[in-house]
């Protein structure tokens, strides 16, 4: 399990070398499931620092803005948006693994995306399925 802590504003975290080193030590090829067990952040495979993450971000902040139209209504303001998050941006992802290597392209990086921020504290949980 991988611990990642997001801080207080919304934000795409890069996990690529946690799920790196946990294909390294497993060795071997297979499937890397990636999954965050939260009903408000998400997995993401895109590509990061050249822009995409801000894009990202400004993308679900006007697809799901900030303010008091959601019904689920505890928290900071536009709470309810996080929990509507995941069906967009998914808890989970799949990444082959080569020879305990990622297989991901060559700009692709596995990213936590969190729009909660009443809650910085996430895990991440890996697992592997050798084949």
């Amino acid at each position: 399990m991988v611990r990642v802590t997001t801080g207080t504003k919304e934000t795409v975290h890069d996990i690529t070398a946690d799920c790196e080193r946990f294909a390294a030590s497993a060795g071997g090829d297979g499937l890397l499931h990636v999954f965050v067990p939260h009903a408000t952040a998400g997995v993401a495979i895109l590509e990061l620092g050249s822009g995409s993450d801000d894009d990202l971000l400004a993308a679900l902040r006007e697809l799901l803005p900030a303010d008091d139209r959601w019904l689920h209504a505890h928290g900071s303001r536009g709470h309810g948006r996080s929990h509507v998050m995941p069906a967009l941006v998914p808890p989970f992802a799949t990444v082959p693994v080569l020879d305990g290597r990622l297989a991901l392209g060559t700009w692709q990086s596995v990213a936590l995306v969190d729009l909660n921020v009443d809650n910085p504290d996430r895990q991440v949980r890996l697992s592997l399925l050798k084949g």
